[in-house]
């Protein structure tokens, strides 16, 4: 199965990078962001937003290097599994229950990198402490 060695590289940039490109994407778009958390109802809307950057832009880099990525991807399944139920949960229309699916999804995603781990091609597995044989 040597061959397999890459799939979880390519799992954790395949789930990685779009957080990124959302997380820069709200960057550029604070007030609209900031109005959408808003209109929601969520308290503390800009509070929220930093927390949501910070998840995204932080998270999906450290998926993609493969740094820390047990508690990285438990964190974001996490925050997807809120963002699905705080802002998808209009399920009579069809567009918010694919998002809301979509985010459940990535989530599963997620915590099968929780439990399995980065994998070689990761930071984790470069800087991991070799086991002390007794």
């Amino acid at each position: 199965m040597e061959s397999n060695k890459y799939f979880p590289l390519l799992g954790r940039v395949l789930i990685g990078v779009p957080f990124l490109m959302s997380g820069l994407g709200k960057l550029a778009a604070y007030a609209g962001t900031v109005g959408y958390i808003s209109a929601v109802g969520l308290p503390a809307a800009p509070l929220a937003y930093v927390l949501a950057v910070l998840a995204e832009v932080g998270g999906g880099l450290l998926l993609v290097s493969g740094y820390r990525v047990r508690l990285v991807a438990v964190v974001l399944a996490v925050f997807s599994i809120a963002t699905a139920v705080f802002f998808h949960r209009n399920f009579g229309d069809q567009n918010q229950m694919i998002h809301f699916l979509k985010n459940v999804m990535i989530a599963g995603g997620l915590l099968q990198i929780g439990y399995f781990g980065a994998g070689a091609w990761s930071l984790d597995a470069r800087f991991e402490r070799p086991a002390i044989s007794h």
